[in-house]
């Protein structure tokens, strides 16, 4: 999945990677789970359980427009009336909502609507040690499932973030999807939705003050630097440098963050 989620400037209909054929791409431009149009799925049932998973996964957030009837009727090899079908059992799960001239929007919000009350709650020093607890296992995974695409899109993220050092609040929004591609490239749904809460916590308004505090030019630079070590091990395939160079990367933000507090 090269760019499975809605951000400016990159593509706003997911990417589904398609294991093992070179069609990935055609099938991504509608945002199809892969294999569906050469292993056509033509049971409802079916069809709600794929488009939930991608749902769920987090290749569609919250007020992503799903591809048309016809294009899902198309790759899936079904009638439109089965992909109504499909839509109808999704949105009386309040996963969509079918708007009659517009389309298909998601709903579900994977629980971030109720974030609010944790992101007040949570410290920064308490969300560094919940990313030492997951994000260097999720690397690891990472360096065992990602993709050409996966690298690709990576590699795009690195370079926007590296001409962001006199910008805090963009490198702080991208810094968050970069470490998010990487949970994505773990093709773990649980660590994507786990990482997805996360960022919601750190670009919460309470972040403001510490965000001043560290993001100087400087340190964005280190910042940058890390990321991209961290990426040529992953392309490298060489998980404990990935998993080090992480640890490294997220003990920098601890000792920046008990920095800010002590003044």
């Amino acid at each position: 999945m090269s760019d499975p989620i809605y951000r400016p400037g990159l593509s706003a209909v997911p990417a589904f990677e398609a294991e093992g054929n070179s069609s990935a791409s055609a099938e991504g431009s509608t945002g199809v789970p892969p294999g569906a149009g050469r292993r056509p799925v033509q049971n409802a049932a079916a069809i709600t359980s794929r488009l939930r998973h991608a749902i769920e996964a987090g290749e569609y957030s919250k007020g992503d427009q799903l591809p048309p009837e016809r294009d899902l009727a198309e790759r899936f090899g079904a009638a439109r009336s089965t992909v109504r079908r499909a839509l109808d059992r999704l949105e009386r799960a309040g996963l969509v909502s079918r708007k009659v001239g517009s389309g298909t929007f998601v709903t579900w919000s994977g629980g971030l609507d109720r974030l609010e009350d944790i992101s007040d709650a949570v410290s920064p020093l308490q969300l560094v040690e919940m990313r030492f607890a997951i994000e260097p296992y999720m690397s690891e995974l990472a360096v065992l499932h990602a993709t050409r695409k996966d690298l690709e899109s990576m590699s795009a993220l690195l370079d926007r973030l590296e001409r962001l050092e006199h910008d805090k609040d963009a490198f702080s929004e991208w810094d968050a999807e970069f470490h998010l591609s990487l949970a994505q490239a773990s093709r773990n749904p649980l660590i994507v939705y786990i990482y997805r809460q996360i960022n919601e916590v750190r670009l919460h308004a309470q972040w403001n003050a510490q965000k001043e505090k560290t993001l100087h030019p400087a340190r964005i630079a280190t910042y940058n630097r890390q990321h991209r070590a961290i990426f040529d091990a992953l392309c490298q395939r060489d998980a404990e440098t990935v998993k080090t160079l992480l640890r490294e990367h997220l003990e920098l933000a601890r000792t920046d963050l008990i920095a800010n507090n002590s003044d």
